[in-house]
């Protein structure tokens, strides 16, 4: 039912206030502000590694994963990261731009919609520390993911997960040392009723905060645990 109002609600706005193109200003269509032509141009993810969303020629699972499989059950991604789909991510994750999150939002449940993901029980959005979160002033993954769980009417979990480390920047750091600095990351409260989360984040790269999120709530009594990612970038 509310998302069969939140519909109504968007194609109204839409008739009323015709969105331009977030990307290049054009009309946009009436469901989302993206013209046809940069919506043609959007790096969709393809086939990819059942573990980890790594692309691949064919839908299988890469070597790593073989050799080191991940604490969850599957992992997905929209897009490579990529352009157009770096600068809607960067606006929206420092940019302070969270209008983007209706757009990334949208793409990231049709994507779900479109490649039939398992649906969750609940959605959990990577969180941030409360010092970032204090200097940013928002959780970009948060905000995203309570878009794609209103189009998709799956109940987000964020207010049972916290981040209890400051860890240090992710960038620069190899997967090994991006493991160990995550671990005992993320604090989780028991989730017994819930048998099937998905992680949502914007950027998954080496797995390794996914991972440590996954590795958390499956302590705390999650059975399946699946990622879905805005985009995929290179390890």
């Amino acid at each position: 039912m509310r998302r069969k109002v939140d519909e109504k609600l968007d194609a109204l706005l839409a008739f009323v206030l015709p969105p331009q193109c977030t990307l290049c200003g054009a009309d946009g269509d009436r469901r989302l502000p993206l013209c046809t032509d940069c919506r043609a141009d959007l790096p969709w993810l393809g086939h990819a590694c059942r573990l980890c969303a790594e692309p691949l020629p064919l839908s299988s699972v890469c070597g790593r994963c073989l050799r080191r499989a991940p604490p969850q059950h599957a992992a997905h991604a929209a897009f490579h990261y990529a352009p157009p789909l770096d600068r809607l991510v960067q606006g929206l994750k420092f940019g302070g731009r969270l209008g983007l999150a209706r757009l990334t939002g949208a793409l990231l449940a049709e994507a779900a919609r479109n490649g039939q993901w398992p649906r969750p029980q609940a959605l959990m959005p990577v969180p941030l520390h409360d010092a970032r979160l204090r200097q940013r002033g928002y959780d970009q993954a948060q905000v995203l993911t309570r878009e794609v769980g209103r189009r998709l009417s799956i109940p987000v979990e964020s207010h049972r997960c916290r981040r209890q480390r400051h860890t240090a920047p992710q960038s620069g750091l190899a997967p090994a040392q991006r493991r160990r600095n995550l671990r005992g990351a993320f604090d989780v409260s028991p989730l017994l009723a819930l048998d099937h989360v998905a992680i949502v984040d914007d950027v998954m790269t080496t797995g390794a905060t996914v991972g440590a999120l996954a590795t958390a709530l499956k302590r705390a009594g999650v059975a399946r645990v699946d990622v879905w990612a805005l985009c995929r970038a290179g390890r």
